[in-house]
C-alpha cells in the first residue's frame, strides 16, 4: 500500500532530481535512482537509444565527456514540470511478477539545452530500505527541436488570397520532392508511409517508393482469411485512429484500402510500380546516394541524404529438401496462398506451426479439406485471443485517450527490465489464463514453449516480438480449438527426411501423404533483403541484425544510426513504427540543421 501523496510524492522527487540536472550533478543525479534501477534514454543525452541498469552504468554514461563536458551538464536538462494533465499523471503502480513491487508512476516534461529540444520522461518510483523514494525506471525522450517542431496546422482551405487550389498545391509539393527528395524511402508498407508521414510534418521532402501497383498490397495480396492479431487501437496508424466502425480486428483487405487512403490524406508523394534498379552507390564527400529506380517503363536517377528501408519482414523463407520437385500435387509458400476452396476434400499439409500456419490450416478446414495436418517443427509459444486481451492490449487509460498516451508509457519501460521480471514468474498469469487450452493441446501432442532457447528462462510473448520479431508465436484466434478437437491434426515433424510424389517422409520412417503442401515457414531476415538492395560492399559494414535486441535491450538499428552513413532501417509493427517514426524523423532533422 503507498501512503503519502502521489503529487507531492512525484513533485518532491522530481525537483530535487532537477537541482542536480540543472547543475550537471551525475553522483547526486543517480543518487536518485535505486542501486539496480534502469535508465532509458532516447536521443536526449546522445544521438542514440540506450539503455543502463544499476548505479554505476548511469553515472558512467552521464560522466562521459562531449565537446569538453560531462554529458549531464552538456544536455543540460532542465525545467521538469509534473504531468498532471494527461491520462500520464501520477498514478500507483503495481509490476508484474512473485515481488509485487509497487510505487508511483508518472510522466514529466523538461527542456534540453543541447540540442535545444524539448523532452517528456516517465519515472517510476519504489521505495528502498530506508523508505526513501527512488527510481526503479527513469525515461527520457526528446519530443522536438527547438524552432523545427512538427507541424500539425491545416495547410489548406479557405482563406483570402488563395491562389491554388487544393490539388494544385498537393501537385506543387510533389514535383519539389521529385526533383530533390531529402530521404527516400524503399518500400510503402504501415512503417514506410508513418516514416513518410512524420517526415512531412517535421518539413522534410520524403519520396516513397512501392513495388506494388497499389498502397496497401502487400496486405491486399495475402492469404484471405488474414486479420491483424492486434485490436484496431493499437494498431492505428499515426495521425489517422481508424473509424469506430471498424471490427475489432482488422480484415487485411479493409486494412488495405485504408492505407491506400491513408497515403491520399496524408499527402504522401509515392512512386507505384517503383523498385530500385541497380546497387545504390554513396558518395561521402557529398553525403549523398545515387539510386537508379525503375519507375514503371522508365529508369529515373535520384540523389537523395537519406536512404530509408522499409522492406517489410523478409523475403519468404523456403527450406529446400530432397525430392521437392517430384512431388505430384501444390506446394507453396505460405505468403503464395490464396484460395482454400479450390482444394476442397483435399488432404493438406501445413508445416509450420505459428501465426501463418494457424491461420492457414483454419482456412482449410472453413474450406472443407478432407483432412488439414500441422507439422510441428519445434515448440510454440501459444497465447489466446482472449488471454491477450487480458494482460496485453488491455488498455488501461479511460476510452478516447490518444494512443499516443499509450505508447509513450509502454516505451518508457526498459525492454531487459521487462523481460526480467516476465523471467522472474511475471509469465505465469498469462499461462494461468490459458490453463485449459494447453492441457488440450498437449493431450494432442502440440509443443508448446515460453523460451527463446532451452533453459533461458520463460519470457512469453513479448520475448518472441522482440527477440525474434514474434517468430515462433500464435496468437490463437481458433486454430488451438480445431487442434484440440482433432479437426487440424497434429504431427511433430523437426526430422523431416525428403519429399516424394505422394508427400513427406520423416527420418523416423512415418509418411504423410498429401494433395497439397503449404510451407508456413516464415521469412528472411532483413538483412538478407538488404543485402540484395545494397550489395556486399556496404552490407558488410552494418551489425549483422535488424530488429532483435542488442546487449543493452534496444532494438538493433531499427530507426536508430545503421552503422552506416546516411541510411536508416524503418521496421517492425503498428506500434514500433507509430512511437519511433518520430525518433528518426528527428535524427535525420538535426542532421540536415547540422547538430547532430
Amino acid at each position: 500500500m503507498i501512503s503519502g501523496d502521489l503529487y507531492a510524492i512525484s513533485a518532491n522527487w522530481l525537483k530535487s532530481l532537477e537541482v542536480a540536472s540543472s547543475t550537471g550533478d551525475s553522483t547526486s543525479f543517480v543518487s536518485h535512482f535505486l542501486s539496480d534501477g534502469w535508465f532509458r534514454d532516447l536521443l536526449c543525452f546522445s544521438w542514440n537509444f540506450r539503455t543502463l541498469s544499476g548505479s554505476e552504468k548511469i553515472h558512467g554514461f552521464l560522466s562521459e565527456v562531449v565537446d569538453g563536458k560531462p554529458r549531464l551538464e552538456h544536455s543540460g536538462l532542465r525545467d521538469f514540470e509534473l504531468d498532471d494533465q494527461t491520462a500520464n499523471a501520477p498514478s500507483p503502480f503495481k509490476l508484474l511478477g512473485p515481488q509485487g513491487i509497487e510505487g508511483v508512476q508518472g510522466a514529466f516534461t523538461f527542456t534540453i539545452t543541447k540540442p535545444a529540444a524539448f523532452g517528456r520522461g516517465f519515472f517510476r518510483l519504489t521505495q528502498d530500505a530506508d523508505g526513501k523514494w527512488k527510481a526503479l525506471t527513469f525515461f527520457t525522450n526528446m519530443q522536438e527541436l527547438v524552432g523545427h517542431e512538427e507541424s500539425s496546422a491545416n495547410q489548406h482551405g479557405l482563406y483570402e488570397g488563395r491562389k491554388m487550389t487544393w490539388e494544385e498545391d498537393v501537385d506543387a509539393k510533389f514535383r519539389a520532392i521529385e526533383a530533390d527528395p531529402t530521404v527516400l524511402i524503399v518500400g510503402g508498407g504501415q512503417a514506410g508511409l508513418t516514416s513518410a508521414a512524420r517526415l512531412r510534418r517535421l518539413g522534410i521532402r520524403a519520396l516513397v517508393i512501392e513495388k506494388n501497383s497499389h498502397v496497401g498490397d502487400s496486405w491486399r495480396h495475402r492469404y484471405p482469411n488474414l486479420t491483424l492479431h492486434t485490436p484496431a487501437y493499437q494498431s492505428s496508424m499515426l495521425y489517422s485512429p481508424y473509424p469506430t466502425t471498424f471490427p475489432k480486428y482488422i480484415p487485411k483487405g479493409k486494412l488495405a484500402n485504408f492505407l491506400d487512403s491513408y497515403a491520399v490524406n496524408q499527402e504522401l508523394c509515392i512512386w507505384l510500380s517503383s523498385t530500385i534498379a541497380s546497387t545504390p552507390v554513396y558518395d561521402s564527400s557529398s553525403a549523398r546516394w545515387t539510386v537508379e529506380v525503375q519507375r514503371g517503363d522508365r529508369k529515373v536517377f535520384l540523389n537523395p541524404k537519406h536512404l530509408v528501408l522499409a522492406t517489410g519482414s523478409g523475403s519468404p523463407r523456403i527450406p529446400t529438401w530432397n525430392g521437392m520437385d517430384e512431388f505430384q500435387g501444390a506446394l507453396y509458400h505460405s505468403d503464395f496462398h490464396t484460395n482454400a476452396e479450390q482444394f476442397r476434400g483435399k488432404r493438406v499439409v501445413v508445416v509450420g506451426a505459428g501465426n501463418a500456419g494457424g491461420d492457414i490450416c483454419q482456412d482449410f478446414v472453413a474450406h472443407d479439406a478432407a483432412e488439414v495436418t500441422m507439422v510441428q517443427r519445434s515448440a510454440t509459444c501459444i497465447i489466446s485471443s482472449s488471454a491477450a486481451e487480458q494482460t496485453h492490449f488491455n488498455l488501461p487509460f479511460p476510452d478516447g485517450t490518444p494512443i499516443e498516451e499509450l505508447d509513450f508509457r509502454n516505451n518508457s519501460m526498459p525492454l531487459a527490465f521487462l523481460l526480467q521480471l516476465i523471467k522472474s514468474g511475471g509469465i505465469q498469469h498469462v499461462k494461468m489464463l490459458d490453463k485449459e487450452l494447453h492441457d488440450g493441446l498437449r493431450k494432442v501432442g502440440f509443443n508448446l514453449t515460453w523460451e527463446l532457447s532451452p533453459g533461458s528462462g520463460e519470457v512469453g510473448l513479448e520475448g518472441f516480438l522482440f527477440g525474434r520479431q514474434a517468430s515462433g508465436t500464435m496468437l490463437d484466434i481458433g486454430c488451438g480449438k480445431l487442434i484440440v478437437e482433432g479437426r487440424v491434426k497434429i504431427k511433430q515433424g523437426q526430422d523431416i527426411s525428403h519429399f516424394d510424389k505422394d508427400g513427406i517422409t520423416f527420418k523416423d520412417g512415418s509418411k504423410l501423404s498429401a494433395d497439397v503442401i503449404v510451407l508456413a515457414t516464415g521469412n528472411e531476415p532483413v538483412m538478407k533483403t538488404t543485402r540484395a538492395l545494397l550489395g556486399n560492399e556496404i552490407t558488410e559494414q552494418l551489425p549483422p541484425e535488424v530488429m532483435g535486441l542488442d546487449s543493452e535491450g534496444e532494438l538493433n538499428q531499427t530507426y536508430r544510426p545503421s552503422g552506416h552513413p546516411g541510411l536508416w532501417f524503418a521496421t517492425g509493427g503498428f506500434v514500433i513504427s507509430r512511437f519511433f517514426s518520430k525518433h528518426l524523423g528527428l535524427q535525420i532533422l538535426a542532421r540536415e540543421l547540422c547538430i547532430a
